[in-house]
C-alpha cells in the first residue's frame, strides 16, 4: 500500500492502521462502496443494494442508535446491530458508525425532531464543556454509552471508521452552528473516548455538510490534525460542486477523503473531475430514491470501484 499517516490514536490497533491505509491506498485510485444501514432495519439496506447489483458494499454503516424502542434508530438494536456489525467483519467488510448524540439537557430515548435536531443555548453549550458542571457530567455519562459499544468492537477486533458529531457546520443539530464551540466538543469527545476509555481502534472521521445553504464554510468547524483521520462530506440532491471537493481537501492535507452520506451518487464525471474520493456511504431510501437502477448498477460494476467482493485484492 501507499505510505500513510499513522492513526491519530496513541497505540492504535493494527487493524484500525490497516483501515485507515487502506483509505490512503484508495485515494486516487478507487473509491469503495458502502451503505448505510438504519438500526431498526439491521443489514437490510446492505442486502437491498447486494439485490440489485449483485455485488456486495464493501462498507457496512450503523448508527449508535437514539429513539425509542422498535422505532427507526431505537436503542434496542444496539446489541443486535453490534453483532452484525462483527459478523460483517469476519467477511471482510469495513464498518462504520454514525451516532446522532442525544443533547446533553436530554435523557435518551428522545424524537428525532426536537432531540437531534434542536438548538442549545451558548450557555448550555459552555457548560457542556466545563468539567465541573452536571451538563458536563451528563454528557460524560451518554459518551460512556458509546465508548461501551465501540470497546465491544475492540474487544472483538473490529477497527471502526467512527463517524460522531457529523455536519456541524450546519444549525440543524445541537452541537452544529456553533464552531469554537464545536470544534472544543470534538476535542473533549476525543480525550473521553481515547484517553479515559482507552479505545485503540478508531479511525476518527470529520463530515461537514454540503449539500444546503444554510451550511457554513468547513474550515471554522475544523478541530485539528491531531484529532482527525479521514475527511468526509455529506451531500444530497446531487451536490457534487468542485469548491467543496477542493476545500475539502485543503484541510485534508493529503490525508483520505470520502462521502460521508450520499442521495444521489456520483456519475463517471464526478469521479473522473475529483479523483481522490476513498470511499462513499449511501444512505437509506435516498440511494433508491434518488437514482436509477442503471445509475446504481453503474457505479457498483465500475472498474474504478471496490466491492466486499474485490476489497483486498
Amino acid at each position: 500500500m501507499a505510505s500513510h499517516r499513522a492513526p491519530v490514536t496513541p497505540a492504535a490497533t493494527a487493524a484500525a492502521d490497516d483501515l485507515l491505509a487502506l483509505l490512503y491506498d484508495s485515494s486516487g485510485r478507487r473509491l469503495i462502496t458502502g451503505q448505510h444501514n438504519q438500526p431498526i432495519h439491521g443489514s437490510a439496506w446492505t442486502a437491498k443494494l447486494t439485490g440489485l447489483t449483485g455485488l456486495t458494499p464493501a462498507l457496512w454503516g450503523q448508527e449508535v442508535g437514539f429513539s425509542a424502542p422498535g422505532t427507526l434508530d431505537g436503542i434496542d438494536r444496539r446489541q443486535p446491530n453490534l453483532a452484525e456489525a462483527i459478523g460483517w467483519h469476519h467477511r471482510g467488510a469495513l464498518v462504520t458508525y454514525t451516532w446522532h448524540a442525544v443533547c446533553p439537557q436530554d435523557d435518551e430515548p428522545v424524537e428525532f425532531q426536537g432531540g437531534i435536531i434542536r438548538t442549545l443555548d451558548p450557555e448550555i453549550f459552555d457548560a457542556v464543556l466545563d468539567p465541573a458542571t452536571e451538563p458536563h457530567r451528563r454528557w460524560c455519562a451518554q459518551v460512556d454509552v458509546a465508548a461501551g459499544l465501540l470497546g465491544q468492537l475492540a474487544s472483538a477486533g473490529v477497527p471502526v471508521l467512527w463517524r460522531p458529531y457529523h455536519e456541524m457546520n450546519g444549525p440543524w443539530f445541537w452541537w452544529g452552528g456553533q464552531p469554537e464551540r464545536f470544534r472544543a466538543l470534538w476535542r473533549l469527545l476525543f480525550e473521553r473516548l481515547v484517553t479515559h476509555h482507552g479505545l485503540r481502534n478508531l479511525i476518527w472521521v470529520w463530515s461537514p455538510n454540503a449539500a444546503y445553504d444554510s451550511a457554513g464554510r468547513f474550515e471554522p468547524y475544523f478541530p485539528g490534525n491531531d484529532v482527525v483521520d479521514a475527511l468526509a462530506v455529506d451531500t444530497y440532491g446531487g451536490h457534487f460542486e468542485r469548491e467543496h471537493y477542493d476545500a475539502l481537501l485543503s484541510l485534508a492535507e493529503g490525508r483520505p477523503i470520502g462521502f460521508g452520506e450520499l442521495g444521489k451518487l456520483p456519475s463517471p464525471e464526478v469521479l473522473a473531475d475529483q479523483p481522490r474520493w476513498s470511499w462513499f456511504m449511501g444512505w437509506p431510501d435516498l440511494v433508491t430514491e434518488e437514482n436509477s437502477l442503471t445509475a446504481i448498477k453503474e457505479i457498483y460494476t465500475s472498474p474504478r470501484t471496490t466491492t466486499l467482493e474485490t476489497l483486498r485484492s
